[in-house]
């Protein structure tokens, strides 16, 4: 068995040194949502994001490339942890896929339902022909890839006869609709509140049935 040559000092200074980064990450992630709050994107400059996260202009850019870069580290993140379910080992059969889809429908709707994500997509909205951005960046680190995520699990599921009679693009769209419904619009136009953690598991659970009642197993033709 080969033995790993990284010295235990070396890499306690780099974890040592990998703590601050992350402070000031938080620290510069926190400034920003608070200009783009107040201020919108457009006057939430790297000045001013420098200057409430009380560093240096050279700092922040040490870490992110441009207010862009913030801003798509912050929603990267957050579709990231929705994201988390799909990436467990693959669904052996429909009850493991079942689950699957539950956790992460759970997911992103705790995610989705936050007090940040909604306020940023109504700023999106509201800017979305002065400053379309925001909304760019929004559908770009977000929305996109976490369809595509799900899209490419459904696909898989497929392939091992799982689930069938659509191509995946569609499954993961019309699961998307069953999970939200009129609940994402309801959250912006603030005439509902993010659902409890029980509301959101029976959300989760209804939408699975749903779509695997839409979608059975693949019937092969020796049965």
């Amino acid at each position: 068995m080969s033995r790993s040559n990284a010295d235990p000092e070396d890499c306690a200074a780099t974890a040592t040194a990998a703590a601050p980064d992350d402070a000031l990450r938080s620290r510069i992630v926190a400034a920003t949502f608070g200009l783009l709050m107040e201020r919108g994107y457009a006057g939430a400059s790297t000045r001013e994001i420098a200057r409430r996260a009380k560093i240096s202009k050279r700092e922040l850019y040490a870490l992110f490339d441009s207010k862009d870069g913030v801003l798509s580290a912050m929603i990267g993140a957050r579709a990231a942890r929705m994201r988390q379910p799909l990436a467990l080992p693959e669904a052996g059969d429909r009850g493991a896929l079942a689950e699957t889809l539950k956790r992460f429908g759970i997911a992103l709707l705790r995610e989705g339902s936050s007090p940040e994500v909604v306020a940023l997509i109504r700023l999106a909205v509201a800017e979305a022909e002065r400053a379309p951005e925001l909304a760019h960046r929004l559908d770009a680190d977000g929305r996109r890839p976490t369809r595509a995520a799900l899209a490419d699990f459904l696909s898989r599921a497929g392939a091992r006869g799982l689930i069938a009679g659509a191509d995946a693009e569609t499954m993961a769209a019309q699961f998307l609709a069953l999970l939200w419904a009129d609940l994402q619009l309801g959250l912006l136009l603030r005439l509902a509140e993010p659902p409890s953690p029980e509301a959101a598991e029976r959300r989760a659970a209804a939408a699975v049935a749903a779509l695997l009642a839409l979608y059975p197993e693949r019937v092969s033709r020796g049965r």
